[in-house]
């Protein structure tokens, strides 16, 4: 038996370079977040090394638990710190019995493209994503293309910290070369624009800056390359194509340049954001609407999957509705839409936060924010008269807000969201008015979603992945309504005093 780490943050020097520490709250619905610092700094740090190392043995564990083939892919993102967390987590893996193909510096979908290249059932990739620096994480998966949902995460967290995890011979480690190239090759292959199309391609200096410029290259865009040499200290914007800085700034460069469009991308390459000729910034859901159109054209009757952070154009729009277009709203999370992707059979799964899931034929089913951006210079290739602007300006006309991320701590957040699932519920039921509307449906598949009679909505959610609630409003009927919409839960919000200041506001 391995020793039991501490779940609590190391408050000196002595614990903190002696026992395994890993904070418990690190361990989200679907992926695995922790604050990585000092013991000394205003910020302690949630984890150290020795507790990724019991991370990566309670991985290793698990997979012989749930029977799966002792063998994983090991990428890592572009942060200071984490190729030393891989190299912990890979040790704690090898102690646990698993063979460990280290595929280096990685984006999180071409660690995913590793269990199909390398014929490898597990993944593992050291990555915050958007996350500020200072962040780490592990986006792990044993079934591909599916990453951890809640059932097996609450298992790994059961394992690490009540040290479970069973030390076993056979493990071992080898660096694999040539994923990279494997996967670039994987991405282009029968992809030619047959028109020309001016790109910006914008990654925060994250580590899509490797590889954005080289792919988009290769399928014959003229490519306007925007902070894409590679430093972890972010110093133009945090690589997050949700965040207003991100997308003002690639508004700037596709004006400047000339462009077509911009496309921008997250810390660890699974999400693409877009701004349009106009330099008008297109919300991911928005985008996903435009190619479902497009695709709904080619593949007749076609099946898809949204967040519930989504546009309610997925089920009205007319274009869909005459190709025969299907679209199931789920939970928000990368894990749960991606495997509902894969139960429906969809040919894309959709989240508003701009992780795009397409299947066959198109893709494997995981998110990748390079694919995303393929299929959306296809969908220009395949209309050379219109503009992107012109795509956008064809969709049904709404006012939505951007994800908006008010902090509530880790502990507290769950418990909050269940209050204002009761309150709204309430509510709703005695016939409260808002904005001189009923509520007309409360969907709580995930927080709560409160929809009014004209079609406005507000959602509050806990987030998966930070210490927040998340918030998004929408309202086909006017800016007015969807201002409105986001005042009332300003309000509501403001009666918890666990739930602090808005990340940005509209």
């Amino acid at each position: 038996m391995t020793r039991k780490p501490q779940p609590s943050i190391a408050t000196n020097t002595i614990e903190f370079e002696t026992q395994a520490l890993v904070k418990p709250t690190g361990f989200r619905e679907y992926d695995a977040r922790w604050w990585f610092g000092l013991p000394s700094e205003e910020k302690p740090s949630e984890l150290n090394l020795y507790g990724v190392q019991a991370l990566g043995e309670g991985l290793g564990t698990l997979m012989h638990e749930r029977g799966v083939p002792p063998k994983i892919a090991v990428g890592h993102d572009f942060r200071h710190y984490s190729l030393g967390i891989k190299q912990a987590l890979m040790l704690g893996l090898v102690n646990a019995g698993i063979e460990v193909l280290d595929i280096g510096l990685a984006l999180s979908p071409m660690a995913y493209f590793a269990q199909f290249h390398l014929d490898c059932p597990g993944v593992a990739m050291v990555t915050a994503s958007h996350n500020s620096n200072g962040w780490t994480g592990v986006k792990m998966g044993i079934e591909p293309p599916l990453t951890f949902g809640p059932d097996e995460m609450a298992r790994l967290k059961e394992i690490v910290l009540e040290g479970q995890s069973v030390p076993r011979a056979g493990g071992s480690y080898r660096y694999v070369d040539g994923v990279r190239e494997a996967y670039i090759d994987d991405l282009v292959k029968d992809v030619k624009l047959k028109n020309k199309i001016k790109v910006v391609a914008a990654c925060g200096n994250g580590t899509a800056g490797a590889f954005a410029e080289e792919v988009l290259s290769k399928i014959g865009a003229d490519v306007v390359a925007v902070e894409c040499d590679l430093d972890y200290n972010f110093p133009n914007y945090n690589p997050n194509p949700e965040d207003m800085k991100m997308l003002h700034a690639m508004a700037d460069a596709c004006k400047a340049n000339g462009a077509d469009v911009a496309l921008g991308f997250d810390g660890d390459g699974d999400r693409c954001g877009v701004v349009d000729n106009e330099g008008e910034e297109i919300f991911a859901d928005k985008v996903g609407v435009m190619l479902a159109r497009d695709l709904s054209a080619l593949y007749p009757n076609a099946q898809f999957v949204a967040d519930v952070k989504s546009t309610g154009l997925f089920n009205t729009d007319p274009v869909l509705l005459e190709n025969g277009a299907k679209t199931d709203y789920y939970k928000t999370g990368h894990s749960y839409i991606k495997r509902r992707s894969k139960e429906l059979n969809a040919l894309v799964g959709f989240e508003k936060s701009g992780h795009y899931f397409f299947n066959a034929p198109i893709g494997r089913g995981y998110d990748c924010g390079l694919t995303s951006a393929i299929a959306i210079l296809q969908m220009l290739d395949r209309n050379p008269d219109k503009s992107m602007a012109d795509l956008r300006r064809a969709l049904p006309k709404t006012w939505g807000s951007p994800t908006m991320s008010p902090y509530c701590a880790d502990e507290e957040k769950y418990d909050v969201v269940d209050r204002i699932i009761a309150e709204v519920q309430a509510d709703a039921d005695a016939g409260m008015k808002i904005l001189g509307q009923e509520i007309v449906d409360v969907n709580t598949v995930n927080g709560v979603r409160m929809t009014l009679e004209d079609g406005t909505w507000g959602l509050m959610r806990a987030s998966s992945n930070t210490p927040n609630l998340v918030v998004v409003v929408e309202s086909p009927a006017s800016e007015e309504n969807m201002i409105g919409m986001f005042r009332e839960i300003e309000r509501r919000l403001s009666g918890y005093s666990e739930i602090g200041a808005f990340d940005q506001k509209i």
